[in-house]
């Protein structure tokens, strides 16, 4: 069987991730993969299984990319005319909403089986109007939708036909891999402090603002107490020093400002997952945790906001974490995690329980569903 995975980019996040886990599973398999992506190779930052055949879709043009979204037809032929050259093809997945749109644009009319895999909870993150209809319009073609939660494809159903659907969430992969950059815990902070840990690569949409807020709370009580936040790079997100906005949420001279940490991109996350104190997850909209879910198969005791959908789909209440709902305040969390860092006991009965995720989302179990999803698609 040939099959394509169409998605922006391969930078870092957990959307990029799942994807070339597929496209590993089924190169294991036996069968010929592709990873297309709109943006170039410098943009990569995790390495390709091997075997997974590597494409980038044609730029437009010169001068045509300063048309924006009027240019966008364009594209849309462009990947339709790769798709052709890696033709015969049997099945392509697009995954994000964007992708999955232009995928489904590309590929209507042909004989490729296409399936769509949205990675947020649609209504928490909204495209622009043009992409919204866009997506009413196309996501009834595609021949399934693979869903991370109920919740999503629920949605999905009301307000885009999206009727063919297979429950997917996300899988661990235990014992974490290891990539570069490897950064150890130690060169960053001492043995004996206590360390709140959260990762992510867009601050506003995992909360990293009230962070800030609780932190502060949190370091009257604890003054040895460091965060440590993976992820947020040197760089700009959308014209936004991440990092420096985040420091700009607390006193500018201070202790505070030393014990916040940005050690940025790691490739060891494992190692930060053992070091951690509690690993914190205060998400204002999540898919489906990579992230929680790694912590909590690490050994990690979490705490977590209950946003609409993912989180609750991990953690059982009191039982392997910690779910604090949606609207709760920054001395609601300063509560919740002070009671945390004070009992060692409950930490650690937490963290045992949480380790249960390693065999609920064993990647043994989610692969051969997501194989057999490919299966009866192209085989019937």
């Amino acid at each position: 069987m040939q099959i394509a995975f169409y998605i922006d980019s391969l930078k870092l996040g957990g959307a990029e991730r799942v994807l070339l886990l597929w496209a590993g599973w089924c190169v294991q398999n036996n069968w010929h993969v592709t990873v297309i992506t709109r943006q170039g190779l410098e943009q990569d930052v995790y390495p390709l299984p091997t075997g997974v055949q590597r494409r980038v879709e044609a730029p437009l043009p010169w001068g045509l990319e300063r048309f924006g979204w009027w240019a966008f037809p364009l594209r849309v032929w462009s990947l339709r005319l790769l798709l052709k050259e890696l033709g015969p093809l049997d099945c392509a997945v697009g995954v994000t909403t964007l992708p999955a749109i232009k995928l489904l644009l590309a590929a209507h009319g042909g004989r490729i089986r296409c399936l769509v895999s949205e990675r947020n909870f649609p209504p928490a993150k909204r495209p622009a109007l043009p992409w919204r209809l866009l997506r009413r319009f196309t996501y009834p073609w595609a021949d399934l939708h693979l869903v991370q939660t109920s919740e999503t494809g629920d949605w999905l159903k009301r307000h885009c036909g999206a009727h063919r659907q297979r429950l997917m969430p996300n899988p661990v992969t235990w014992p974490l891999p290891d990539r570069d950059p490897r950064l150890d815990p130690d060169d960053w902070l001492d043995a004996d402090v206590p360390m709140l840990l959260a990762a992510g690569t867009k601050a506003h949409q995992k909360g990293f603002d009230q962070l800030m807020q609780v932190f502060a709370l949190l370091a009257l009580r604890h003054p040895t107490l460091r965060l440590v936040i993976l992820g947020l790079g040197n760089s700009k997100y959308h014209g936004c020093d991440q990092q420096a906005m985040l420091r700009g949420l607390l006193p500018e001279d201070g202790a505070l400002q030393r014990q916040l940490l940005f050690p940025g991109m790691v490739g060891n996350m494992s190692s930060w997952y053992e070091r951690a104190t509690i690993f914190v997850l205060p998400s204002l909209y999540e898919g489906f945790p990579n992230v929680l879910l790694e912590a909590m198969a690490a050994g990690c005791a979490c705490v977590a906001r209950d946003c609409d959908t993912g989180p609750r789909d991990l953690i059982d209440q009191n039982h392997n974490g910690v779910l604090l709902p949606s609207e709760a305040t920054s001395n609601m969390w300063a509560e919740t995690l002070d009671e945390l860092l004070t009992q060692p006991v409950r930490r650690r009965r937490l963290a045992d329980a949480a380790k249960g995720v390693r065999e609920r989302y064993a990647e043994s179990v989610l692969r051969c569903d997501f194989l057999e999803s490919l299966k009866g698609l192209v085989y019937g």
